[in-house]
């Protein structure tokens, strides 16, 4: 056992330890011989029988009892004998399980006998038994597995079993396994809608005063905080996905200019967007990860591309077919770009079956999304790649405040509270004021004790009551509670250090919140720089999220608008989300602990970005990076006999391609013509040759012209 200190062996023992080892090795070369040469007589299972009450963890000896059942059973059809045979092999398990109760294989060989032969299996001795070695160790995850095997072997009632699990949480509050059944067992009956567990409201309310009983109990137990948890994740959870965020936003104008440059009426410009690519992006963010977005299943009217002919892609660091934001891009062709006439296009969703979250559920309801696109007239020659571009500063003084700045958040453009039905309604207040009376419970409980665990909770709960809030419901009710819950991990902080990166996680998280929450604050982070404020229709935007201690990024479906962001002086070691943002031109990521190449993979689908500073991180410090080889892109990421992004490296020198090879699978798919990568021991001769010759349309490196670099 842990903690106990290692006695030294007296003679005897030593003696006795020998001679078992000696027994072992002749049962285990009989079992060897019997098993190579397939014989499966009554002489040989004995053989087998003795090995596994010496050592039930051979497995070798499980498998060849599985293999000697198999034969017998198919030379004898008699009751009585399959009978015989069944009854044999649950008595060897049950001899090896009481040996060693957390035996693989004896649970394993159990479970495959009474799937063998469950019309012929004692089910009243199978429940004694996990009675008995539950009541010995009630937190043996084998047993609570094996009991929910028979429970569905036999049909027995969950109902039945959530009883089971009420007793044993009553003899002892710190089983997480009871806790843990339990959860399963209501997930079932809640889904189903079962008799007595509907609406899952009242159920949900009866389960939080259960808890209650446990928490205020032993606060220090950890197993009823998970349990309550999961209740948390219950309350404020969906199952179907919805539209949370959308570019453009529904009701907007966008006016592309003649050299590609996207602005609306409300001051939120993109300066020179795609300005190499006449591509109007459609980005829309979901709730959840869902799949299925295609031409079929999200029509898009619009008198520049034919709906069939759009391609959604899903914009996702991991590659993967599951996605919370879809974008495609809308062509615009030099003969659309001679009318001054708004063009109006429609996007809409939800009346055709397959875009479905990542369990399979549907749209809670169809969607539509209408905005209207005015183009400029085309100028010959005004987006052309050689024409000179100003290189951006990002120190303080080139930018400035102005208090005829308006800022209107987009994602409340979107008015999907009109669309949610009135049933929703009455859930998402019910959801509010359960989260409120916890709130004040868990207040309580912190005032009178100094419990970890319950700060946890009580800042979950806080961030679950603002997200109840943020999904457009209760639009009368102001979101609070920020400062109280940056305060809850500050202490966390402090008290818990080893789980401090966790914490400060959700500490940027909730800061993001905050700052993205409402007009008033997002005003307090928007600047005008200088260098960009004049153009022909208005004035950019940068949005200053710098010097926050900010280690994740989040909120994006909020920022979709956003065209210049400063995150400097952060703790980013990854800018996961930001792929989202697709008419992000302009990124200061300097000041950070990004520390590999890959850490910047979610910026390969930006093809609007063109000024990246990257400089003064951790890129090429460490010598092993193991991350480098967890990237997605990466060629050792790409399964035997498929190419995928590996074809783009016979254009570069072995070496290179050794060295750098996830430097060139980012930067070759963007447009840049500013990059600073100063600061990063990455950084030498060779490498900013590369990047001068990978990116053709770099004019800044490093704050000189490239060509001088």
């Amino acid at each position: 056992m842990h903690g106990r200190p290692r006695k030294t062996a007296k003679a005897e023992d030593l003696v006795a330890s020998a001679a078992k080892a000696e027994k072992l090795r002749q049962l285990q070369s009989q079992l060897l011989r019997n098993h190579n040469d397939r014989i499966y007589n009554k002489e040989a299972l004995e053989i087998c029988s003795k090995l596994l009450e010496v050592n039930p963890e051979v497995y070798t000896a499980w498998n060849y009892r599985k293999l000697a059942v198999q034969s017998n059973l198919e030379s004898c059809g008699d009751h009585e004998v399959v009978q015989s045979i069944v009854n044999q092999e649950l008595k060897i398990a049950e001899i090896a399980l009481r040996r060693n109760p957390k035996c693989y294989g004896a649970w394993q060989h159990r479970k495959w006998i009474l799937n063998l032969g469950s019309d012929k299996a004692d089910f009243d001795q199978e429940f004694r038994l996990l009675d008995q070695l539950l009541k010995a160790d009630s937190r043996n995850f084998h047993g609570w597995n094996h009991r929910r095997f028979v429970v569905a072997l036999k049909n027995v009632k969950e109902e039945e079993e959530l009883n089971f699990t009420t007793e044993k949480i009553n003899t002892n509050f710190s089983n997480y396994s009871a806790w843990h059944n339990r959860s399963v067992i209501l997930s079932h009956l809640m889904k189903q809608n079962a008799p007595g567990f509907d609406p899952r409201e009242k159920v949900l309310t009866e389960e939080l005063e259960f808890i209650h009983q446990a928490l205020f109990t032993d606060p220090d137990d950890q197993s009823g905080w998970f349990y309550h948890l999961w209740l948390l994740d219950q309350i404020i959870a969906r199952d179907s996905p919805f539209l949370i965020s959308s570019w453009p936003a529904h009701g907007t104008e966008v006016i592309l200019s003649s050299n590609t440059s996207v602005k609306d009426f409300q001051h939120f410009e993109s300066t020179e967007y795609a300005q190499y690519i006449r591509a109007l992006p459609i980005v829309l963010y979901f709730n959840q990860a869902v799949k299925g977005v295609n031409s079929t299943t999200v029509t898009v009217e619009s008198i520049f591309t034919e709906n069939v002919d759009l391609i959604w892609k899903p914009l996702s660091a991991s590659n993967s077919v599951e996605a919370h934001c879809w974008v495609t891009y809308l062509n615009i062709s030099e003969r659309d770009c001679n009318s001054l006439e708004p063009y109006s296009i429609n996007v809409s969703f939800g009346n055709t079956q397959g875009l479905v979250s990542s369990d399979g559920c549907p749209l809670s309801y169809a969607c539509q999304c209408e905005f209207s696109l005015k183009i400029s007239p085309y100028s010959p020659g005004s987006c052309s790649k050689e024409s000179n571009v100003n290189m951006v500063h990002w120190d303080n003084e080139n930018f400035s405040r102005s208090e005829f700045l308006q800022i209107r958040p987009f994602l409340m453009s979107y008015q999907r509270q009109k669309i949610i039905a009135n049933s929703e309604l009455l859930i998402s207040e019910w959801c509010s004021e359960t989260l409120s009376r916890e709130i004040m419970l868990f207040r309580k409980l912190i005032s009178e004790i100094n419990c970890k665990i319950a700060k946890l909770t009580l800042g979950r709960l806080l961030i679950a009551r603002n997200f109840i809030l943020s999904r457009g419901i209760q639009l009368t009710k102001n979101r609070t509670h920020f400062e109280e819950t940056l305060q809850l991990y500050d202490d966390l902080i402090r008290l818990d250090p080893s789980h401090i990166g966790y914490y400060k996680d959700q500490r940027s998280l909730v800061l993001m919140d905050q700052v993205t929450s409402d007009e008033e604050s997002l005003r307090k982070h928007c600047w005008l720089p200088k260098e960009l404020s004049l153009t022909s229709a208005g004035q950019s935007v940068c949005l200053r999220l710098n010097k926050l201690s900010l280690t994740r990024i989040g909120f994006v479906e909020r920022l979709l608008w956003v065209n210049m962001l400063d995150l400097s002086h952060n703790e980013l070691q990854s800018v996961e989300g930001l792929e989202a943002m697709q008419l992000l031109s302009h990124l200061n990521l300097s000041h950070n602990k990004l520390s590999s190449m890959t850490a910047l993979e979610p910026l390969r689908p930006m093809i609007s970005l063109q000024a990246l500073d990257i400089s003064y991180n951790e890129i090429g410090a460490h010598s092993i990076d193991t991350k480098r080889y967890q990237c997605a892109s990466s060629p050792l990421s790409h399964p035997a006999g498929t190419c995928g992004d590996v074809q783009g490296f016979e254009d570069f020198d072995p070496e290179e391609v050794k060295l750098y090879w996830d430097a060139i699978l980012i930067f070759k798919h963007l447009h840049l013509t500013q990059l600073d990568v100063v600061g990063n021991p990455i950084l030498n001769e060779p490498f900013s040759s590369l990047m001068i010759r990978l990116v053709p349309s770099l004019q800044w490196l490093d704050g000189r012209p490239a060509q001088q670099s």
